[in-house]
């Protein structure tokens, strides 16, 4: 009788729970079945799946950062070596083609970060050679900043996401080349 009725009850909870999930305003979720994609909730709510058929997986929309741990070396046009420190502000735009460019090929937001990152490296070296230490340091960095958004962008746009700023936070002189420079000026 009565153990019966409880086992029986606490299975239904159980499988009635399963087939809820909630996506709340800093996600999106993208339901699959099978490994396939069902559909995508971009607005917060509670949802419903099939239990044990479909599952869910859970994507920050939030504005994420890069931030990089050792400053950078770049070289300039008269060969000289700076020192930049940077960051890049970035989030998933499209959770579907994020989903299938990074994350089906098996990456996360490491990769997609480490992605963005080389792009912004890439065209940094390719800014820098063009340029002297002065107007990088100075005269054009604000200039150089948003050329790399825009390149950003455009590579971030093939994979679902968007580059909001690119920020290089200090431009330096090696010690070595900083000493060189202020022996030239006494």
């Amino acid at each position: 009788g009565l153990s019966a009725l409880a086992i029986l009850l606490a299975a239904v909870a159980i499988i009635a729970l399963s087939t809820m999930f909630v996506v709340d305003q800093r996600q999106n979720a993208i339901v699959f079945r099978f490994g396939e994609v069902v559909s995508l909730k971009k607005e917060p709510g509670l949802y419903f799946k099939i239990p044990f058929l479909e599952n869910v997986r859970y994507f920050d929309v939030r504005i994420l950062t890069i931030d990089t741990p050792e400053p950078q070396l770049f070289l300039t046009s008269e060969k000289k070596n700076v020192q930049v420190d940077l960051f890049v502000k970035w989030r998933i735009s499209d959770v579907r083609q994020y989903y299938a460019s990074i994350v089906g090929g098996g990456g996360g937001e490491t990769q997609a970060a480490t992605r963005l990152l080389q792009t912004v490296n890439d065209g940094l070296r390719e800014q820098f050679s063009r340029r002297t230490v002065h107007d990088v340091v100075s005269g054009e960095r604000d200039k150089i900043m948003e050329l790399m958004r825009k390149k950003a962008n455009e590579d971030a746009n093939k994979i679902g996401a968007e580059v909001i700023d690119v920020r290089l936070k200090r431009v330096d002189l090696p010690p070595e080349v900083s000493g060189s420079v202020y022996q030239r000026m006494e």
